[in-house]
């Protein structure tokens, strides 16, 4: 089975912690239990246009729940804090004649539509 990118990341988590990290240039979602961090990594570069640096993910069990006589558990899940490169550097490289050359970055350096409209 193919996994699309939008398989991949299911949703962002917006808590007071990960707004923080935000200016940190770090962003937390929720992403496929399977989904691994190389998979991580190139979605997110494919929706966000941006560079990732660090993927860092943590698995969490359902709790325990109960609800009058009936007990059940809550879904686990697969929480991913993305770190993006914010440095706004530019690219160089060698040109024709051995001249260097400059490039602007292709990329973003935040994401600005981080958990509105979902």
């Amino acid at each position: 089975m193919i996994k699309t990118a939008q398989d991949i990341i299911i949703a962002p988590v917006i808590t007071e912690k990960s707004s923080g990290e935000m200016a940190e240039g770090k962003y937390t979602f929720k992403v496929a239990v399977n989904a691994t961090k190389t998979e991580i990594k190139k979605a997110v570069e494919e929706i966000f246009e941006v560079k990732v640096t660090a993927v860092n993910v943590a698995n969490y069990d359902g709790k325990l729940k109960r609800q009058r006589y009936q007990l059940g558990r809550t879904p686990s899940f697969k929480k991913a804090v993305v770190t993006i490169d914010t440095e706004g550097k530019e690219e160089s490289y060698l040109g024709k004649g051995g001249k260097a050359v400059k490039g602007s970055k292709k990329y973003k350096t935040s994401i600005e539509d981080f958990g509105f409209g979902v």
